[in-house]
């Protein structure tokens, strides 16, 4: 039942949203179609990728105060795990509005990844609704040399690199707010995470199909952009 609602609602209309694009850019290139595909999926997933961006840079602002609250209750645990949640719920910030993209883009990414598994290396374009013309096939290979249906390690060290560029910039925005020589736990995990999670794509991405790979490198190159138009609109 609940394989069905995902298939209806999720994979479904993604794989014809792909063929739509497949059959409109120039060529057929599946690597353009996959372009605009993602461009579609940032643009729906838009409202509540910004609200999280906004809550990022919130809590960068308040990351000085959070400071005091380590410093003041070092000795103190227990005090200041409700000292911090009362920070939070006096500025009006919560500290898990920047995981709700990843979230909500995973059933994305799960549902792209059968359609360049099942749709690009099969063939199979049974799903295709009627009022959207049915090629027969696809052809993976874009610009003529790239298969987007077998795995290529090019493309998952630049998804990686990609992932390392974007956490970068994050990082750095959050050492501005931060207050000098503290003993910031969460920047250490952050830095951690910062080298960590890219070579975790590279070592996963290098085994799946080439197009998401490119999906998740053209989803991380959005990502960075939208981050930088949130923060320069809000100031």
């Amino acid at each position: 039942m609940l394989f069905n609602i995902y298939h209806t609602i999720l994979y479904q209309p993604l794989f014809n949203i792909l063929v739509f694009f497949y059959n409109i850019v120039p060529s057929h290139d599946i690597g353009l179609a996959i372009i605009f595909l993602t461009i579609f999926v940032k643009v729906i997933l838009w409202p509540f990728f910004a609200q999280s961006i906004r809550a990022q840079k919130a809590m960068q602002e308040i990351q000085p105060k959070i400071e005091e609250l380590k410093e003041k209750y070092k000795d103190n645990k227990e005090k200041m795990g409700p000292a911090l949640m009362e920070l939070y719920k006096r500025e009006k910030v919560s500290p898990f509005s920047s995981c709700l993209p990843l979230l909500l883009q995973l059933p994305f990414l799960i549902a792209v990844y059968q359609v360049f598994r099942v749709g690009l290396s099969s063939g199979s374009l049974d799903l295709v609704y009627s009022f959207i013309y049915n090629p027969t096939t696809i052809n993976p290979v874009s610009l003529g040399v790239l298969n987007l249906s077998q795995p290529s390690v090019i493309m998952a060290i630049l998804a990686g690199a990609s992932q390392f560029w974007q956490s970068k910039i994050m990082m750095g925005k959050s050492a501005l707010s931060s207050k000098p020589g503290a003993n910031n736990a969460m920047a250490i995990m952050n830095k951690q995470m910062t080298y960590f999670m890219p070579l975790i794509t590279v070592f996963i991405g290098a085994s799946l199909p080439a197009g998401l790979t490119f999906y998740w490198l053209l989803i991380t190159v959005f990502g960075v952009a939208q981050q930088a138009w949130v923060f320069k609109k809000n100031g």
